[in-house]
């Protein structure tokens, strides 16, 4: 038996904000989207295009407020080639929520809440 990730879900209060900040900041676009047939809410599915990961962002038409986190004690992570070049865009986003130097990586926090670990390709 042997399972395979599919995609990740993040339920979101601004779909197009959020598949804004995704793109800009990861490189992430929309592949596909499933819609309510009575509108009640939008599956949107980001990939980078080379891998069959996805980020499923699920926008819910009665939940238009942030949603409770809690702790805040999950992340998704992604490596990155040019480790530079990243957090410098990053910076200039405004939207890096935490830096570990000791450890060489970072975390990026997006519209609602969401924390992102970005760590360099190590080669």
């Amino acid at each position: 038996m042997k399972f395979r990730m599919v995609h990740q879900n993040f339920n979101v209060a601004d779909l197009n904000t959020s598949l804004e900040f995704y793109e800009k900041a990861l490189g992430l676009r929309e592949k596909r989207r499933k819609t309510a047939e009575d509108g009640s809410f939008i599956l949107a599915y980001l990939t980078n295009g080379d891998e069959d990961f996805e980020l499923e962002l699920t926008w819910l038409k009665d939940h238009p407020q942030k949603y409770d986190l809690g702790d805040e004690e999950f992340h998704l992570a992604f490596h990155v080639d040019d480790f530079e070049e990243a957090h410098k865009l990053h910076e200039q986003m405004g939207c890096i929520c935490f830096e570990n130097h000791a450890m060489g990586i970072y975390f990026i926090q997006d519209p609602d809440g969401y924390w992102l670990e970005i760590i360099p390709e190590r080669r």
